[in-house]
């Protein structure tokens, strides 16, 4: 795929604007070509000529809305390891830094939390698979420092459950922010309407808690509450930067 960057201005601007309005109206796949050209009012050939295909199309849509999102989740885990130094960050704060970005950039618009629910759908039919490989690079990027991030809050818990955990977390976040409406129905009312930030504040404490308590069974040594610790003891470090190297970071949203 050729390296892709995001228009400010002309009718390279006027497809993709055109393209990810119809996307989230429609979805991924009912949208045609001509759909895309004819609601940015540009000759039929614009696409092959401005993104090389209709998948390129696609992919640069995927990118401009998930871009920003991986972007300001590593400036605020760059601003709570430099606050927090050698010390491992609360839990809490960790998963703020990643849920939050991707709260911010689906309820920023009716449009935006429209192509959120279509992009969920894209992804989730193909697995993870058929993502744009510079979204792709920054999923794993994110993933990677993150996962750094629980290890070192949690460091009693074995990688593999770790990414159990940090998956149903993942999970959870998805599931909030596409089931609220549901929840409100299938309750009768009962969940009330609380603002997006309760919400969050919600979510974040269930998540701590499922990370320190996890999938362990009874009668096993569970992962140590996520308390920052005075110093970080080297030899730990080290087995983290392995393990999690190895894992190739472990989420894809």
């Amino acid at each position: 795929m050729r390296e892709m960057t995001i228009p400010e201005s002309g009718s390279k601007r006027k497809l993709l604007d055109a393209a990810e309005l119809l996307f989230a109206e429609k979805g991924f796949e009912a949208v045609s070509v001509r759909d895309i050209t004819q609601y940015a009012k540009t000759n039929v050939a614009a696409v092959n000529y401005h993104f090389g295909s209709r998948d390129n199309l696609v992919a640069l849509v995927m990118m401009r809305y998930m871009t920003p999102v991986t972007e300001e989740r590593i400036e605020r885990l760059n601003t709570l390891e430099k606050q927090w130094g050698k010390k491992a960050i609360p839990l809490e704060e960790i998963i703020d830094a990643l849920v939050r970005p991707l709260v911010g950039q689906v309820k920023k618009s009716e449009l935006a939390e429209r192509l959120f629910y279509k992009l969920t759908g894209r992804i989730c039919a193909e697995q993870g698979n058929g993502l744009p490989l510079q979204v792709e690079e920054q999923f794993r990027q994110s993933g990677e420092r993150f996962s750094k991030a629980f290890a070192k809050a949690l460091p009693t818990v074995p990688m593999e459950e770790l990414a159990w955990r940090i998956h149903f977390v993942i999970g959870g976040m998805i599931h909030m922010l596409t089931h609220q409406e549901i929840l409100s129905r299938v309750s009768g009312g009962v969940s009330g309407a609380p603002s997006m930030e309760v919400t969050l504040s919600r979510f974040i404490r269930f998540a701590a808690a499922g990370l320190r308590e996890g999938t362990q069974k009874a009668g096993v040594t569970k992962g140590e509450p996520a308390e920052p610790v005075a110093e970080s003891v080297p030899e730990i470090e080290e087995e983290i930067e392995e393990e999690v190297d190895d894992s190739q970071g472990m989420f894809n949203f």
